[in-house]
């Protein structure tokens, strides 16, 4: 039961974390979702982020700080593997099932839903 609650409480800080970020910052949506994306990366490089995920579990996984240590952790496999030509193949190598999933289910949406624009 631990584990629902720590993952809850760290999912619920982080999006509250973001979502001040947007309402104080004049930063666009795109350019969080990257600095995110980078955090994740930087969180993995200095082995910070596998405690925290062992720690809250889907709740650290999940949003795209999780994504970003997702590519850190494929680049540094490749590269170990690899050598040099890893750091280009590794992030899509790791990420390629979560990417083709998100295409495959917004494309299916669409198809149910009819997309209107802003007006």
């Amino acid at each position: 039961m631990m584990d629902y609650v720590n993952a809850f409480w760290v999912g619920g800080l982080i999006c509250a974390l973001i979502q001040i970020l947007m309402d104080r910052t004049k930063l666009m949506p795109g350019r969080i979702m990257v600095l995110l994306v980078c955090t994740g990366v930087v969180l993995g490089a200095l082995n910070l982020y596998p405690p925290l995920v062992e720690f809250a579990g889907a709740g650290a996984s999940v949003p795209l700080l999780g994504f970003g240590n997702t590519l850190w952790k494929g680049i540094r496999e490749a590269v170990d593997t690899d050598g040099f030509i890893g750091i280009f193949m590794g992030g899509f190598t790791s990420s390629s099932v979560g990417i083709s999933a998100a295409l495959i289910f917004g494309y299916i949406a669409s198809l149910i839903f009819k997309p209107k624009m802003k007006e």
